[in-house]
């Protein structure tokens, strides 16, 4: 795709997401997109972002399930872009108008003590660099209509996020065995998602240290307080206004989404 085109896709996502209608598949209105154009929108769209005076706190890994990889035809996960403004407190109202075809899953968050600018970064390095880890709320959705989605088209929407919701207990990963943390997802009291760290690419740092160099590669490494979503531990579910999701991973405690009830 040439620089046109990359700006052309990038509108339709954008407005979108202003008007709150979903658009057809990239793939489909842009035959020739690869994956790297996918990334060439996304960044696109995170300049202008940043241009309007978003702030950038931190990076979400996709595709972390090698089922969900099989089914997209991919080997590897992707990645998007964490803004202040998507950010909701424990327990908070999430706005439904802000939302799009929204799904969560229950996750494992690092925020970071250092920054990793450079490729090649170790485990070791890694481990050395978090600060502390929260249970997380990833609010998903998709400027796609029905969810029609391949790679290329969830690459370019920003990794087909929406919100999050961080815990507000820090834990320490000293002694945390997060590849066998269980995790429990309840609305309203009703079990909707069960799954462990071990979905998640094996190891919920498998995934970090992927993201860690992979942002590195790209220019835009990890920065000291950068907040990092590893992951689904266990399978999306669909939002309905007015729910309340409460998610608990073993070792590190609870959070809370409650959703606002649709407004007409």
């Amino acid at each position: 795709m040439n620089k046109r085109e990359i700006e052309l896709a990038a509108n339709m996502l954008w407005n979108a997401a202003e008007v709150g209608e979903a658009v057809a598949p990239l793939r489909e209105s842009f035959p020739g997109l690869t994956g790297e154009d996918a990334y060439a929108v996304q960044e696109f769209n995170t300049d202008r972002r940043l241009a309007a005076g978003a702030r950038l706190v931190g990076r979400k890994i996709g595709l972390t399930a090698r089922s969900v990889q099989q089914q997209l035809g991919v080997d590897q996960p992707d990645y998007g872009m964490l803004f202040a403004d998507m950010a909701v407190g424990d327990g908070e109202p999430v706005r439904w108008s802000r939302l799009m075809q929204p799904k969560v899953e229950a996750e494992v968050a690092l925020v970071m003590e250092q920054d990793l600018p450079e490729p090649g970064i170790t485990s070791a390095q890694l481990l050395r660099a978090v600060a502390f880890v929260l249970p997380a709320i990833e609010i998903v959705g998709s400027r796609i209509a029905d969810w029609n989605i391949r790679f290329v088209d969830t690459v370019a929407d920003n990794a087909s996020s929406s919100a999050f919701v961080l815990g507000n207990t820090p834990v320490s990963l000293t002694g945390l065995d997060l590849r066998l943390a269980g995790m429990v997802m309840e609305r309203a009291g009703e079990q909707v998602s069960l799954g462990a760290g071990a979905a998640c690419l094996n190891h919920p740092l498998n995934a970090a240290l992927w993201l860690a160099n992979k942002m590195a590669s790209v220019g835009r490494g990890l920065k000291a307080g950068d907040v990092v979503l590893t992951g689904a531990l266990g399978p999306m579910v669909t939002v309905r206004p007015g729910d309340v999701f409460e998610a608990r991973i073993e070792g590190l405690g609870s959070v809370r989404a409650v959703f606002e009830e649709e407004r007409k």
